[in-house]
């Protein structure tokens, strides 16, 4: 102690001899913080492990731990404006064209449908509320063998966490009835034929059966980009003359945005599922709430990677909005929030889908 002192009252000593800028920039007067700062401590496993404890200390962890306490707060805010009362239509709105307090958006690349299809599958009248957009649709991956956490036998976050060995990548193969698609002489477009096959589907381990279940438009403007693409290329030589229309879906997608009291985005991953949600919200000077996750970063110029900030230049999100962006990898993140948001507030949502 005496060194620590000693050491102390030299280096006081030695800064009255030094440079005046230095001491101007160094030696300022302490100051006290407000109230209401939190204070970055992580968990204390002093208390034992109680891991529901443990996801509320990430708000004051740190770093991509207090984005995820942050991103909660965000994505119950979504949920809180959802709950409001329902508002009148607006002249010239489309008959889809949630009327809630606020129209929310998920997105999330192909890649993820097996990772946390279940999670969405289960909590597919809560989490996807008015519209699903993924970049391609690879139909084959929405029947996964592997399984994330089921969310229907309640909110046990050990075993949440112990689920996450199995919600990995893996697909398995399908057939699809394309051909009796194309014998219903309907203007198709990507959502209606993603709904249609949502029905054919009829496994309750599927999104796209719960979104049809739900009637919960699923759009995908790179529908060709993926297995369903090769079907659809295969099939045309067999039975040409099926046309998809993507002007209709972009003005359904669209209208949802330009129409809703207010919106959040929920977003998994980048590219072209961040740019069209974002995009559509651009449309009614930008989204209310609005969660990024990924792990992409802004130094090459991507729209993946790029910050939210980004979105607030472009009217994409308001300029008094608080969005997040967490950087990390989804598939652990993703469960994680459900567990935190959609699940605690499942009955309500559920009651208010079927008010609707």
């Amino acid at each position: 102690m005496n060194i620590v002192l000693g050491i102390y009252q030299v280096g006081a000593i030695m800064a009255d001899q030094a440079p005046s800028v230095a001491r101007d920039a160094v030696l300022k007067e302490s100051i006290a913080l407000p109230e209401d700062m939190p204070q970055i401590k992580g968990y204390d496993f002093n208390q034992g492990v109680d891991h529901k404890a443990l996801l509320q200390s990430f708000l004051t962890t740190g770093f991509q731990a207090s984005s995820f306490g942050l991103a909660v707060q965000e994505i119950n805010k979504m949920i809180e404006k959802r709950l409001e009362p329902m508002q009148e239509e607006h002249e010239g709105c489309d008959s889809d064209t949630s009327a809630s307090g606020c129209t929310i958006f998920l997105g999330y690349t192909s890649n993820l449908i097996s990772s946390v299809g279940a999670i969405m599958a289960d909590q597919a009248p809560s989490v996807a509320r008015d519209a699903v957009l993924k970049e391609s649709i690879a139909l084959p991956e929405d029947m996964p063998q592997i399984k994330g956490y089921d969310f229907n036998q309640g909110v046990d976050h050990k075993a949440l966490l112990q689920s996450f060995l199995t919600t990995g990548f893996q697909a398995s193969s399908f057939g699809l009835a394309v051909q009796e698609i194309n014998k219903m002489g309907t203007q198709w477009t990507p959502s209606k034929m993603i709904h249609r096959l949502g029905k054919e589907i009829n496994n309750p381990d599927s999104v796209y059966y719960w979104a049809y279940k739900n009637d919960i438009p699923v759009f995908s403007p790179a529908l060709t980009d993926g297995s369903l693409g090769d079907m659809i290329y295969f099939h045309s030589y067999k039975n040409p003359g099926l046309v998809l229309d993507i002007v209709e879906d972009i003005r359904r997608l669209n209208s949802k945005a330009v129409f809703a009291k207010s919106t959040g985005m929920i977003i998994l991953g980048g590219g072209l599922v961040k740019h069209h949600i974002a995009n559509a919200n651009l449309m009614r000077n930008g989204a209310d709430f609005a969660v990024f996750v990924n792990t992409g970063q802004e130094f090459d110029g991507s729209d993946s990677g790029a910050r939210p900030d980004e979105a607030v230049s472009w009217g994409k999100i308001r300029m008094d909005a608080s969005p997040v962006k967490v950087y990390a990898d989804a598939s652990i993140v993703f469960p994680l929030l459900v567990a935190e948001t959609f699940a605690h507030n499942a009955n309500k949502l559920i009651k208010e889908k079927k008010s609707d």
